[in-house]
């Protein structure tokens, strides 16, 4: 079944993952919802004179929603039915849209990669060429686009309270990883029962690193199906594309988070193959790639990446 999830006031959350709240709409294992998420707080929104345009709802939004401790407009949650703790929930990203023609880049004094660098305060709006799937930038130069959801997951567990938006964790949230675009499958543990899955925090396109605090960030609109799965067990994300198996690991410390990303690569090998630990681990270190998600985020962000042509035969 199909289902639609509108970002109007009530179905979004502003700056917060709460497994406490209560679901939006109610789906069944297998449906597909297309939903619609906001970007940017009152001061990030543009001047509708200079030909930016105003998504509808997204004013009333900022006006009526709780503020949490984070930033992000975060749409749901939606509780998938059967969906128990313990299992997985398989979330397919099988469509996504720009809502409007522009994004918008952030710099702020003491954040991001650089803070030293660069200690003073910078907004863009930046035009976004939906028919030639383009961003133009300030200083003329034009980029392909690449959209993606960057805070999107199950809800975290209840006795964790109500936590910011700002941190990815073992429930997802703020990932930030550009490979999550359409036609990727993601693999979140599930913490509450329906899941209580979100999305929002849109990115029209962004580097590995989204080093100077955000990427080209930009209302999209989304098409997810969802799949529960029991025959899964998982501690944090996964994902796969049509090349590739992803998986992810967040912390404080870079190589905390590399030696998360590492060994639960080293984990979806064996299951996969049936070698060893130690052959998972040399595979890795001739095969895989870790690369930098993010590093804004505070759990910063590593992703193992292993092109599906390189996963050994099951022995």
């Amino acid at each position: 079944m199909d289902h639609v999830l509108r970002s109007t006031p009530g179905n979004v959350q502003w700056g917060l993952w709460d497994g406490r709240l209560k679901p939006v709409l109610r789906v069944a294992s297998g449906d597909r919802v297309t939903i619609e998420t906001l970007s940017g707080e009152p001061d990030d929104l543009p001047d509708p004179s200079l030909g930016y345009e105003v998504v509808p709802g997204h004013a009333e939004v900022l006006a009526s929603a709780f503020r949490g401790p984070g930033p992000h407009l975060l749409t749901g949650p939606i509780h998938v039915e059967g969906a128990e703790p313990g299992d997985v929930l398989e979330v397919r990203v099988l469509n996504i849209e720009l809502r409007c023609n522009w994004g918008w880049n952030l710099q702020v004094p003491t954040l991001g990669t650089l803070p030293e660098d660069f200690p003073e305060f910078r907004r863009i709006h930046i035009p976004l060429d939906r028919a030639r799937n383009v961003a133009r930038l300030p200083w003329g130069q034009e980029l392909p686009l690449s959209p993606f959801f960057g805070n999107f997951g199950a809800a975290p567990p209840p006795a964790w309270g109500r936590l910011s938006s700002k941190e990815p964790r073992a429930f997802g949230g703020n990932m930030d990883n550009k490979e999550l675009g359409a036609g990727s499958t993601l693999y979140f543990p599930v913490f509450v029962p329906g899941a209580l899955f979100s999305a929002g925090d849109g990115h029209a396109l962004q580097g590995d690193g989204e080093v100077c605090l955000t990427a080209i960030e930009a209302a999209l609109t989304g098409t997810f199906e969802f799949h529960v799965r029991r025959d899964l067990r998982l501690t944090s994300p996964r994902a796969e594309t049509a090349s590739d198996w992803i998986t992810m690991g967040f912390d404080e410390d870079l190589d905390d988070a590399a030696k998360a990303a590492l060994r639960d690569m080293i984990a979806l090998i064996r299951e996969k193959s049936g070698i060893s630990a130690q052959d998972a681990y040399t595979l890795c270190s001739i095969a895989a790639d870790l690369r930098v998600t993010q590093l804004v985020d505070g759990n910063k962000g590593i992703h193992c990446v292993l092109a599906k042509s390189r996963m050994p035969r099951h022995v």
